[in-house]
């Protein structure tokens, strides 16, 4: 297999780590976003919106959209699990990434910020902007698992919802967010970050690195 990813992207740092937890191996192909490579035409053959990451099976076929790609590693190689087996759980744990993967973190995707740059924004606005819906989603984030009892977001193992967390925390970090008022999420990055699959897929250790 290969994913195509960038080692700061988001969502390509969730499949990373879930690559990781599975124990499964996926060749990295980098795509790199600030030079615009995944407007390539071979990448967009890939995957027609241009984005990161994308995972090509050992039978030729792609899947795009981390989330997707997660759910099918998780559907394919089901040790560990990713998601609960109750249901009411798996919809709490899908819910809490989704409000990151879907809410939160499209906002500092690049195409959007340079979107916004392009119609004139000025760059503290654009970052504000960010830094603003990063705070917000969180809150909701820290309320959604205050009553859990962890170290995880949803119990003693890792779920999508940690790895949906650790690379927002990131995020929010580069745009300057104050996490203090999360001890929740924070305490739950801890744990995951204690894991090597979290910790071997963090940007820094990837190739691509800059």
């Amino acid at each position: 297999m290969q994913l195509h990813g960038y080692y700061r992207s988001s969502a390509s740092w969730r499949v990373r780590i879930a690559l990781n937890l599975k124990g499964v191996h996926a060749n990295s192909v980098a795509h790199h976003l600030r030079k615009g490579e995944q407007h390539a035409a071979d990448f967009l053959r890939l995957n027609p919106q241009g984005l990161v990451p994308a995972l090509t099976l050992d039978d030729g076929t792609t899947l795009t959209q981390s989330l997707a790609i997660i759910e099918w590693l998780d559907e394919t190689h089901p040790r560990p699990p990713l998601l609960p087996t109750d249901p009411l759980r798996r919809a709490q744990v899908r819910a809490f990434a989704q409000a990151i993967a879907c809410d939160i973190h499209p906002v500092q995707n690049l195409k959007v910020l340079s979107r916004l740059r392009q119609l004139g924004l000025a760059e503290d606005q654009v970052t504000g902007w960010a830094a603003w819906v990063i705070g917000d989603g969180l809150k909701a984030c820290e309320t959604l698992i205050a009553n859990e009892s962890g170290p995880f977001c949803f119990g003693a193992d890792p779920t999508l919802a940690d790895i949906c967390l650790v690379p927002q925390l990131f995020n929010a970090r580069r745009f300057g967010v104050d996490l203090a008022p999360y001890p929740r999420l924070l305490r739950a990055e801890r744990a995951a970050q204690a894991v090597a699959a979290f910790a071997d897929a963090a940007p820094e250790r990837q190739p691509d690195a800059e």
